[in-house]
């Protein structure tokens, strides 16, 4: 028996079938001897493909595939990079279930567009950016609000070549949760300097990507 019920992938089959314009390639790390929740998250992925014959997978080791490791950029497993005509440095590091499940699917569907549904005023603001911007959204799969970050930080990523946005399932990775003190989620790390808790407007969520270009000293912000 595979990850998804019979259920969920005939509900998906007509609506990716519907969204979806061009290919997209789920490009999956794991290792040898599976990590946690690494055999699942490849798991995920493959039985996308039986979905959609628009959606690709790849799978590396990230031990021994150091290039596409480096190509890709991967800091950790398990991880999907989702890539359309472009990589638009759209991550996830853990396993993509519960409520990021959704994320995941929704991803692949404007990936595949290759247009997001950012308001006009939200993707003028995204355009300025001129540094190097690093989102990290901290999610666990039972949290509901999590999703909202995560999707936008991933359409930010779709606006600007230099943005890159992970999207981390907290409880698999302890040393991130105790480095960033993540007491509850959504947690959102921009460019290590500022630090939304909760879910946030996406306006407000663009302005602080556009300061981090300016890092003042590490804040904490809350919705």
């Amino acid at each position: 028996m595979g990850i998804m019920s019979d259920e969920i992938k005939e509900h998906l089959r007509p609506e990716l079938a519907a969204e979806m314009v061009d290919e997209v390639k789920l490009v999956v790390f794991t290792q040898e001897t599976e990590c946690n929740f690494c055999k699942e998250t490849r798991e995920i992925a493959e039985e996308l493909t039986t979905v959609s014959e628009k959606i690709k997978v790849e799978v590396h080791d990230f031990v021994k595939g150091v290039e596409k490791v480096k190509e890709y950029n991967i800091e950790r497993i398990p991880a999907i990079a989702v890539v359309g005509k472009e990589d638009y440095g759209i991550r996830y590091y853990g396993i993509p279930s519960g409520y990021e499940f959704s994320s995941l699917v929704q991803d692949i569907v404007t990936v595949s567009k290759g247009v997001t549904s950012l308001s006009e005023g939200t993707k003028a603001k995204l355009k300025t950016v001129n540094k190097p911007i690093h989102i990290k959204v901290f999610v666990l799969p039972t949290c509901p609000y999590c999703p909202r970050m995560v999707r936008l930080a991933h359409q930010f990523a779709m606006e600007n070549e230099l943005i890159k946005a992970d999207m981390i399932e907290a409880s698999e990775y302890p040393q991130l949760v105790q480095k960033y003190a993540i007491m509850s989620v959504p947690k959102t790390v921009i460019n290590e300097t500022i630090e939304i808790v909760g879910a946030t407007p996406e306006e407000y969520f663009v302005d602080q990507v556009i300061r981090a270009q300016y890092p003042p000293p590490t804040q904490t912000l809350y919705s």
